[in-house]
């Protein structure tokens, strides 16, 4: 199998992901509001639908996410995945060490040491 970018494919699914998500709930807040201008709903039923809708969106596409990762997963070799699984616990560390910062009362991390 040819050499594969890891990070351009994860940012592309994560950016389809979010931007169906925020597509879906925008719509759906839009069909709520009408409804709720209507009179057919209350302001809190609205609320509570476009919740649940929000969340039902959300569902599905984690759902497509993980069938797409596992598609992609059970194409390569078990070389690939395994070069794969490291690049993203690279990724992951490195992530988390950015996230972690010290902030004590206005200080800096340089201050409170």
């Amino acid at each position: 199998m040819s050499e594969f970018d890891v990070t351009e494919g994860l940012k592309k699914l994560f950016l389809a992901s979010v931007g169906a998500v925020a597509m879906g709930a925008e719509k759906s807040q839009e069909v709520v509001d009408e409804l709720v201008k209507k009179g057919e709903l209350t302001v809190e039923q609205g609320k509570t639908l476009n919740q649940e809708l929000t969340r039902k969106a959300r569902e599905v596409i984690d759902g497509t996410a993980d069938k797409a990762l596992r598609s992609r997963l059970e194409a390569m070799t078990p070389e690939e995945r395994a070069a794969y699984a490291a690049k993203v616990a690279e990724m992951s560390a490195e992530i988390d060490a950015q996230s972690v910062t010290v902030d004590v009362e206005g200080e800096t991390e340089d201050e409170a040491e």
